[in-house]
This record gives structure tokens, C-alpha cells and sequence, in this order.
């Protein structure tokens, strides 16, 4: 009777958790805190997995940034990163390295969380969520996921896809959240996600980035 009980405790769970949207999990920020995805309900997000020594990490950093900056404005989108050491072993450094790179090389602002595995045994629940529900599984690293305000994946690109070519999908899922979010609620909550890094990371003079300009280069 026991045996049962628990088993169906089981299930339950994990029927429950391919039920859940991203949104409804909670994962580890960069500095190993609980943040909850659920801050970005009402937003579009992509979430990527990323790594510091691929031979696509230069060319996609650089894309990301520049999205982020100018989707990101309005408080309607945000790139994701999800550092992941699984493939090719191309992101071996602490979460500070990891951080501070990014930063330092790339500018970036966006939220990057605490390295994970993606696949396997220990995948991250919030991760798995995201193949689970395109059925598209990554098997390298740069993994586009594309969710929209209500915690849906509408969208799943490998790592040869490049950002630049998505521009028009993001921002078309982004003109639908802000038109759902009539009240102007979602912008006036926007969340507010600092990376930790060394002290002078930030030491620099920030282009001003502008979409028109950075559409001209695709």
C-alpha cells in the first residue's frame, strides 16, 4: 500500500512538472540564490546556453547584447544565460569567471544564472521544461529558446542559427506581450538583475544601441 502511495506521489510530481510553464520554476542566480522565472511572466524571453570557449561564443555574445539592449527597453524581453559546462567542456571557469568575462568582453547586462546541466540525469527542471515542451533537445552549446509573456516556448534555433536572423520573431512575440499588458504593469515591474564582478568591469563608455542601426547591418 505504501509502495503505491509513493509511486503516485511520483508521478503526480513529475506529470506535474511537464504541466508547469518556465515561468513557474524557480533556478539559482550567479551569486547561487533562488530567483524565480515567475518575475518574468508578462515578458518575452530567450534563453540561452552558453559557454566561454566555443567556437560560437564570440559572435553570439556580441548578437545577444545588442538584442537585449534593443528589445529590452521598454522592459518587455530578456536574454537568459544559462552557463553550461557539458559539451566540449567549453565553459570550465567559477560562476566570478564565467560573470566577469561576460561582462568585461561583452558589456552584457542581462541576468546570467548558475552554471547547470542541461541534459542528463541532473538537467536543470527549468531548463528541461523548454525541450519538453518544443521537443527540440540541445547537443551543443548557444541553444535558443524563445518564450513568450505566458511562459511558452514558441520558438527553438541550434547554435548555426544566428541571433541576428531571429530579430523579427522576438520582436514580433514582444509587440504581443506589450499589446497584452494593456495597463503598462509588466514595464512599471521590471526586474532589476545585477551580475556580481570585479570591481572596474564597468569601466567603459556604452554605445547607445539603436534598432534601426543594427537591423542595417544584418
Amino acid at each position: 500500500m505504501l509502495t503505491w502511495l509513493v509511486f503516485g506521489v511520483l508521478i503526480a510530481s513529475v506529470t506535474g512538472d511537464e504541466n508547469k510553464d518556465f515561468y513557474n520554476f524557480t533556478v539559482k542566480d550567479a551569486q547561487d540564490q533562488d530567483f524565480a522565472l515567475e518575475q518574468f511572466r508578462g515578458k518575452v524571453t530567450l534563453v540561452v546556453n552558453v559557454a566561454s570557449y566555443c567556437g560560437f561564443t564570440e559572435k553570439h555574445y556580441e548578437a545577444l547584447t545588442k538584442l537585449d539592449g534593443i528589445l529590452g527597453h521598454d522592459g518587455y524581453f530578456r536574454v537568459l544565460a544559462f552557463p553550461c559546462n557539458q559539451f566540449g567542456e567549453q565553459e570550465p571557469g567559477s560562476m566570478q569567471e564565467i560573470v566577469n568575462f561576460v561582462v568585461n568582453t561583452f558589456h552584457a547586462e542581462f541576468p546570467i544564472f548558475k552554471k547547470i546541466d542541461v541534459v542528463g540525469e541532473n538537467a536543470d527542471k527549468a531548463f528541461k521544461n523548454l525541450y519538453q515542451q518544443c521537443g527540440v533537445m540541445p547537443d551543443w552549446n548557444f541553444y535558443k529558446y524563445l518564450v513568450d509573456h505566458g511562459g511558452k516556448v514558441i520558438g527553438a534555433w541550434g547554435p548555426k542559427v544566428d541571433v541576428e536572423s531571429l530579430f523579427d520573431s522576438i520582436s514580433a512575440a514582444v509587440k504581443i506581450a506589450a499589446n497584452h499588458d494593456q495597463d503598462g504593469k509588466v514595464a512599471k515591474k521590471t526586474v532589476f538583475y545585477h551580475n556580481v564582478v570585479d570591481p572596474g568591469a564597468f569601466d567603459y563608455d556604452a554605445d547607445e544601441e539603436h534598432e534601426d542601426s543594427w537591423k542595417d547591418e544584418l
